[in-house]
C-alpha cells in the first residue's frame, strides 16, 4: 500500500500531463523521458529479437490533429518478433514500480528527491501504454497467440508434462 501512496503524486501528474499535452503544446515536453524510455524499449527489444532497429527518433512531429512522438524503425520486423518488439513498453511499469519499492522502504517522507522523481516517472505511466501501430505491428505475430495458447492449454489438461524431469 506504501508503494501506491508513494505513487499517487506520479499518477496525478501523468493524469494533467495527458489532459493538458492535448490543450497546450508545452505539456508535451513534459512526456519527453517517458518517450525516450518508450523509443528505447523498442529498440532495444528489437535488438534483442533480431527485429534489426534502422532509426530511433524522439523528436515530435505533427501528425493529422496530433503529434508523433517518437518512432523506431524496423528492417526485420517478422511475424516471431513483431509483438516482443511492439509490446516491450509494457514493461516501463516496471520503473514505477521499482522506484517506488526503493523509495518506500520503512518510514518514509517526501523529499524534495521525491519531487524531482515524480516528474521522471510520471512519464512512464503515459508511455508503458503501446500505441495504435503498436498494436497493429504486434497483431503480425498472431501465430504466436496460437502456439502460447496451445502450450498453456497442454501445460494445464496434461499434468504429467510438469513431472518432467
Amino acid at each position: 500500500m506504501d508503494k501506491l501512496f508513494y505513487l499517487t503524486p506520479s499518477l496525478c501528474l501523468a493524469l494533467a500531463s495527458w489532459v493538458l499535452s492535448r490543450r497546450y503544446v508545452v505539456f508535451t515536453l513534459l512526456r519527453l523521458p517517458g518517450t525516450l524510455c518508450h523509443e528505447l524499449a523498442h529498440f532495444l527489444a528489437g535488438l534483442a529479437t533480431f527485429a534489426r532497429p534502422t532509426s530511433l527518433s524522439i523528436i515530435p512531429r505533427r501528425a493529422g490533429r496530433g503529434y508523433r512522438l517518437g518512432e523506431v524503425q524496423l528492417a526485420n520486423a517478422r511475424w516471431y518478433n513483431s509483438a516482443p518488439t511492439a509490446l516491450a513498453p509494457i514493461l516501463l511499469l516496471l520503473i514505477p514500480w521499482w522506484v517506488a519499492t526503493l523509495r518506500a522502504r520503512g518510514a518514509w517522507h517526501f523529499t524534495p528527491l521525491d519531487a524531482g522523481l515524480a516528474f521522471l516517472v510520471a512519464p512512464q505511466f503515459l508511455a508503458c501504454w503501446p500505441s495504435a501501430t503498436d498494436w497493429k505491428l504486434a497483431m503480425r505475430s498472431w501465430p504466436l497467440a496460437f502456439i502460447a495458447g496451445a502450450g498453456w492449454y497442454a501445460w494445464a489438461k496434461y499434468p504429467w508434462l510438469h513431472s518432467w524431469p
